[in-house]
């Protein structure tokens, strides 16, 4: 570096992809053109995860190849490992996926158990750019319940990036956090970690249109869904540090898409659909879906999670499964067509009380045509909920939240105060939607399975599918939305 002036170097971030690939295709033709009036040596790609998403049918039917291609032929020089990566593949998959990958995989606060990482793995890595040393830092949330399962520990992030920095700091001009943590993580992270530049932020899915300061750190994110890319230009200092940081996000919308990425694209759902064309199950009777209200397909989903969790009650949101299934061949194409959220089954405990709180607000619009994203959902509202061990009467002429009749539970009157095992959502423990299920303490979550794997298993159960033609709700004075 110039002992005098200081070295502009490009920087170029993506996070929370969430596989939407033709705006990776997007990000590919704008990377192109920078790189027309920008040297690969003053210009540096990062993403900060969440690229992959297995509700895309491309990403799910080639096990995320199809997004390590794209990152490869986009150029990309780090990438963070988000949740979407290190939760929703087992740990053998990413294994292969990121086998000999061109470009470091980053995350401090990950390991894995008990024979230590693989290589593909780095907690940190250093890239020069126009003689600048940049120490690039990955870190991700810290769902320990869901990586041990899968073989994973994860560290406190704070920790991490402090053992990080003070590694780095020695041997780097400027440090850089690729961070999977969220906008509040990232803000106390500038706060409390000294000796970090900047921050790439990701994963509460935060548009920062202009770089943030919070005390001498920067802190940028570009959305989701590829639909900004961060565009920075940092200005290096002598001996470490930087004295100016310009630029922000850039809208992609109607852009051009490159046409490598799309022919990659293309090959990719050819592969996916050849893949996942094998057959599940024949179905002998159609299983329709209705959002609003019980229907034979959402409590064959329940009826799959009380099996897998050995729970006194199954339990599901109708708005996680996309449409009923006709008689006839069930392929893994439709059943992840139908059910593309990875969700994971899990185990709770609850009290009647809380229980009967949210069948009553089951059956409130506000609560059954709640549209929200995120937290695993794939869906287009909540819906409302089916179960199976349990038996619901309601009359809908009476009041909000006073029309349950009679519930009973394992032929039982349900009890207020007694606690009562339940197989539902992982996501209902994160608060969202039915929120009186999150007062529900959780006993375990159930991976690498996803909710359409054990709907899988049920679908090729004749019993089980019998089980489902029988209502469970009994509704007296039907007048809300079907």
């Amino acid at each position: 570096m110039n002992e005098q002036n200081p070295v502009t170097v490009t920087l170029l971030h993506t996070n929370d992809l969430h596989s939407d690939l033709e705006a990776a295709a997007r990000i590919a033709a704008y990377v192109k053109d920078v790189r027309r009036s920008v040297s690969g040596d003053r210009l540096l790609l990062v993403d900060c995860g969440d690229h992959m998403d297995r509700a895309r049918l491309e990403t799910e039917g080639t096990k995320g190849e199809v997004n390590r291609a794209i990152l490869e032929a986009t150029g990309y020089e780090a990438v963070a490992v988000g949740n979407n990566e290190g939760l929703t593949f087992t740990r053998p998959e990413l294994d292969a996926l990121y086998r000999d990958v061109p470009f470091p995989v980053l995350c401090a606060n990950l390991a894995a158990r008990p024979d230590g990482n693989p290589e593909w793995l780095r907690p940190v890595t250093v890239v020069r750019k126009g003689g600048v040393r940049f120490g690039l830092v990955g870190l991700t949330a810290p769902f320990s319940m869901f990586y041990e399962p899968l073989g994973w520990r994860v560290d406190d992030p704070f920790a991490a990036a402090r053992d990080a920095v003070e590694r780095l700091k020695p041997q780097c001009d400027v440090i850089v956090v690729l961070s999977h943590l969220g906008l509040s993580s990232d803000e106390r992270l500038a706060r409390e970690v000294p000796g970090i530049d900047l921050i790439l932020g990701s994963h509460t899915h935060h548009l920062l249109e202009r770089p943030v300061r919070v005390g001498s750190t920067y802190i940028c994110a570009a959305g989701k869904s590829g639909r900004y890319i961060g565009h920075l230009e940092i200005d290096c200092l002598p001996g470490g540090g930087v004295s100016d940081i310009r630029g922000g996000c850039v809208l992609l919308d109607g852009r051009p898409e490159d046409p490598e990425i799309l022919r990659i694209i293309g090959e990719a759902r050819e592969r996916a659909r050849l893949a996942m064309g094998r057959p599940v199950t024949k179905l002998e009777v159609p299983l329709e879906l209705r959002l609003h209200r019980e229907s034979p397909l959402s409590v064959l989903l329940a009826i799959a999670l009380r099996q897998a969790t050995g729970a006194q009650i199954g339990l599901t949101n109708n708005g996680q499964l996309l449409a009923g299934l006709p008689a006839g061949t069930v392929t893994w194409e439709t059943l992840h067509a139908i059910c593309p959220s990875p969700i994971n089954p899990a185990l709770i405990t609850i009290r009647g009380k809380q229980l009967r709180q949210a069948l009553e607000e089951s059956l409130l619009p506000e609560y059954y045509g709640m549209k929200f994203q995120g937290f695993g959902f794939r869906g287009v509202a909540l819906g409302g909920l089916s179960f199976d061990g349990m038996e619901v009467v309601a009359d809908l002429r009476q009041p909000p939240r006073y029309r349950l009749v009679d519930v009973r539970i394992g032929g039982e009157p349900l009890d207020d105060g007694r606690e009562y095992t339940v197989g539902t959502l992982d996501m209902f423990t994160f608060g969202v939607g039915y929120k009186a299920l999150k007062e529900g303490q959780v006993i375990r979550y159930l991976l690498p399975e996803f909710i359409r794997d054990v709907l899988a298993k049920a679908l090729g159960d004749p019993a089980a599918v019998r089980s489902a033609l029988r209502p469970r709700w009994r509704l007296y004075d039907e007048t809300f939305d079907q």
